[in-house]
């Protein structure tokens, strides 16, 4: 069994170290989000052959779980929720969530999006969906699809990241958005990891290059190949199938940096893994000693280098010294070539010399150099002492210089880096000192040379750092424009012209800590933040060394954030505007800093500008007439960059106006039975217009009608003298036309007889002769009761050639009437049009003064025969409306 693990988790796999991975479900068809109704097929795949044996599935939905086992390893499944399999010796997948839709639109895309995938997006629609498609990437337009469903991605990568989702239009009805659906582009393989068999490997030996990666278990079947590098240089003949190259033989040329790249056959993918150094070991050879200097004399005190050097030095030799046959315990210090140490000369440095070199292959000793030392002065011992603990400005040091051995008198001179600060002679072996107060300027390094006449010996340097407080520092806020917007990047830089480092550099945002940074050689410290709208206020720093913190002036900050879309909304005292209201359109951006100037506009046109100095939005009030329906806009700005608002549409309605009633007769001469047209015309207002016809303020009917009116016929009887009305709404408000009266007075004998009318009683006549016996004629017929039955005034030719025009005028005038039918198809509504003529008679004759009285009501007089009675009666027909 162990064994079986083993071999599970070291084969190789298609270039690959295998690795055991949980089960992994495929979709048949692809995708995640399919109509209600479809079936999808998910196939679980385990570990090499284990994936076709008995499957364990698991279904999630609203918080219960329900498991059950197939034979193989599909199932089809129809609804809605979180599935997993287990196939056989593979751990539990991951979940899969499938959508079973209801809705109209829906966008479909494949479970995994790998580097290099071709993927194709599918937007899918219902019947009664139009799919001219336009397709969004994170709610930005990314194409138009048109009519085509399906948006292809040849070559996927990580900027393919993102939300997607499609939108399409309902027949006669809106437009609809699809669901989102989520892109993670993943790597087809990890990152390659160069395995070198050894780092340091010894000259002419052999070295083997391994570059491992793992696939993906979806993507296991993909072949890779691979190259290997040193300094850039491709190794070998390039590209191969094998991870591993062989090198022969590693010489010292050979060292250098070594990496290695893997990628697909097509080379759509690659990757690079992480540079390696192999440094090439080389046997160190027998080194050399040598003394310096070689012809000095050798006195006490005198300083001398040993320097131990071999043919080929490498970075690894470890030199050693020895002074009769005991380690010296000097540090030795590294040169171009070998290694060097380097001491005073006493008397017990007198003796044989030599080092050995070692660079882990076995050290190797020099030959023996001796030396014998004379005795001058010893080398001086510079030490520093200070009466306080913290040495600090204004505190007393002193500075003491002692030779341990050397023949009195001994000169002793202080030095400042390389500045003389004083000399002092000693007679006696406990040596010189000197004093002073410190200032920030006796910073740095101290010595004292000693000599006693055969040369001056240097003590040690003494690093002595006065600590200085720091200053006040000074704050300076960096910004990429003038005025800090939300997403710029914010450099915050404090600096303390004086102070000893490091110092500690803390910085605030209203008394609340950003950050902190410590400079360790002095200088200033930057802090920087992406700012958001929180960002504003007051900024501030802190510098402290460990002597005093000291703070900086509060510097404030006004973060300006970019106007959002603003949103354009109407404001009507009722629900459909009329013209007349007052329409208040309100513009306001939920997000964005004050000041902020709106815009608004009508079909692109500018109807003015308001601003905002504390946000809330502005207003803008308009008077409605019909010219103010369209479409609305407006925008708002605030100096960053200006937004428009969505397109909203208003309609203004207009109430109709009082409308005009018109009697319309197919003759001069109407009989019962004959067709009287009522035409009934508002002429403002929006339609649709309802108009209804009363006889008496009893409905004769309606009709509706978007323009021209409406009509309404009758077949003339007796009873249907008396007083006519119409009416006509729109919804907002009905409006009645005048009264127009119809008389029917009596009938004549004769039916082809002329028609006499009148107007205010008045007669027209030709002649004089003619004007008194008609005079005489109407006297006669009032005095037996009745009106006149025709009109004798006339002149035969007016009657014969042409039918009578009504008018409503007080003076003298003939009328003309003229008559189209635009319906001769005889249907039941007959329309008809009376286009009145007015003609001013050129010879006019008194009339009766009960007509002239009433000059501003209308009369027009008709004479009805009925075919079918002996006598007839004639009908005067009035109208107290005027007529266009």
């Amino acid at each position: 069994m162990l064994l079986w693990v083993i071999l599970l988790v070291l084969a190789p796999v298609s270039g690959q170290f295998a690795r055991i991975h949980k089960s992994i479900i495929f979709l048949q068809p692809p995708w995640t989000t399919v109509f209600q109704g479809e079936r999808v097929n998910l196939i679980c795949k385990g570990f090499r052959f284990y994936s076709s044996q008995k499957t364990k599935w698991y279904y999630r939905y609203r918080g219960k779980e329900i498991s059950r086992e197939t034979q193989k390893n599909t199932l089809e499944v129809q609804e809605s929720g979180e599935y997993r399999c287990e196939a056989q010796g593979s751990p539990l997948s991951s979940p899969v969530y499938l959508d079973f839709s209801s809705a109209s639109l829906i966008l479909q895309a494949p479970l995994s999006v790998f580097e290099g995938d071709s993927v194709v997006l599918r937007c899918q629609a219902k019947a009664k969906v139009t799919l001219n498609t336009t397709i969004y990437k994170n709610d930005n337009v990314l194409a138009f699809l048109n009519r085509r469903t399906d948006f292809h991605i040849p070559h996927a990568s990580l900027k393919d990241n993102g939300a997607y989702r499609c939108t399409g239009y309902k027949e006669t009805c809106c437009p609809v958005s699809s669901n989102t659906v989520k892109i993670q582009v993943q790597e087809s393989f990890t990152r390659p990891v160069l395995r070198v068999s050894s780092f340091q490997p010894i000259s002419g030996s052999p070295v083997t290059l391994t570059c491992e990666t793992w696939l993906s278990l979806e993507r296991s079947d993909v072949p890779l190949q691979f190259c290997f590098f040193r300094n850039d240089q491709m190794l070998g003949s390039g590209w191969s199938l094998s991870r591993k190259f062989q090198i022969t033989a590693m010489w010292s040329k050979d060292s250098g940096s070594y990496w290695c790249k893997a990628a697909t056959m097509d080379y759509s993918i690659t990757s690079n893994s992480l540079r390696s150094w192999i440094q090439v070991q080389i046997p160190a050879s027998h080194p050399v000693l040598t003394l310096s200097p070689e012809k000095a004399l050798n006195f006490e005190g005198t300083k001398v280098t040993l320097h131990c050097e071999t043919q080929e030095d490498s970075l690894r030799t470890l030199y050693r010294f020895y002074h009769d046959g005991v380690p010296l315990r000097h540090k030795s210090v590294r040169c171009e070539k070998g290694a060097s140490i380097s001491f005073s000369l006493t008397t017990e440095h007198s003796g044989n010399y030599y080092c050995t070199a070692d660079n882990g292959h076995g050290a190797k000793p020099s030959e023996a150099v001796s030396l014998s030392v004379t005795v001058p002065v010893s080398r001086p011992v510079l030490t520093l002492s200070s009466a306080e603990d913290l040495i600090s400005e204004g505190a007393k040091v002193t500075l003491h210089c002692e030779a341990q051995r050397g023949s009195l008198p001994i000169m002793y001179q202080f030095h400042h880096e390389d500045a003389a600060l004083g000399n002092r002679s000693a007679h006696s072996a406990r040596g010189v000192s000197i004093s002073f107060s410190l200032t920030a300027e006796h910073s740095g390094n101290y010595y004292c040379t000693a000599n006693n006449g055969f040369g001056p010996q240097h003590s040690e340097a003494v690093s002595l750092s006065v600590t200085v407080p720091v200053s006040r520092p000074i704050l300076t806020l960096r910004v990429p424009r003038a005025q800090a917007v939300v997403g710029d990047l914010l450099e915050l830089r404090c600096e303390a012209l004086r102070g000893s480092p490091p110092i500690m550099y803390w910085f605030y945002h209203e008394d609340v800590t950003l950050g902190s940074s410590s400079v360790p050689s002095g200088g200033e410290a930057s802090f920087n933040l992406s700012l958001t709208a929180e960002h504003s206020g007051n900024y501030s720093c802190e510098a402290n060394n460990g002597l005093v913190a000291q703070h900086s002036d509060t510097i404030s900050l006004s973060v300006i954030v970019p106007v959002s879309r603003p949103i354009l909304t109407f404001r009507a005292p009722r629900a459909q505007a009329v013209v007349g209201d007052l329409l208040e359109l309100h513009c306001e951006a939920l997000r964005g800093s004050s000041p902020i100037l709106y815009g608004f506009y009508h079909e692109d046109v500018i109807l003015g500008k308001i601003s905002a100095p504390s946000g809330g939005g502005a207003s803008f009030n308009l008077s409605l007439t019909t010219e103010h329906s369209g479409i609305y806009s407006c925008e708002a700005d605030n100096g960053l960059e200006a937004q428009r608002s969505e397109m909203v549409t208003l309609k203004v309605a207009v109430p109709v106006s009082r409308p005009v009633l018109t009697l319309r007769a197919p003759r001069a001469q109407v009989a019962v039975g004959d067709l009287l047209e009522l035409h009934c015309e508002a002429l403002r207002g929006s339609p649709l217009i309802l108009y209804r016809f009363y006889h008496e303020d009893v409905t004769l009917g309606n009709s509706s009608a978007l323009s021209g009116g409406a009509f309404f016929n009758l077949s003339l009887t007796a009873e249907h003298s008396g007083n006519y009305c119409c009416e006509a709404d729109n919804g907002l408000g009905a409006q009645r036309s005048e009264t127009v009266t119809l008389y029917i007075t009596g009938l004549t004998a004769n039916r082809s007889g002329p028609v006499a009318t009148g107007v205010t009683g008045g007669l027209l006549s030709l002649a004089g002769l003619a004007t008194g016996a008609l005079l005489l004629y109407c006297w006669l017929s009032r005095k037996a009761g009745r009106e006149p039955a025709s009109d004798l005034c006339r002149s035969p030719s007016d009657s014969d050639s042409q039918e009578p025009t009504y008018h409503n005028v007080p003076a003298w005038e003939e009328l003309q009437p003229v008559y189209s039918n635009v319906n001769p198809r005889g249907e039941n509504v007959v329309y008809s049009e009376v286009r009145i003529i007015r003609e001013k008679k050129k010879h006019a004759v008194a009339s009766d003064p009960r007509h002239l009285r009433n000059k501003v009501s209308p009369i027009i007089y008709s004479e009805v025969k009925v075919a079918s009675t002996p006598a007839s009666r004639s009908l005067v027909l009035a109208s107290s409306a005027p007529h266009r």
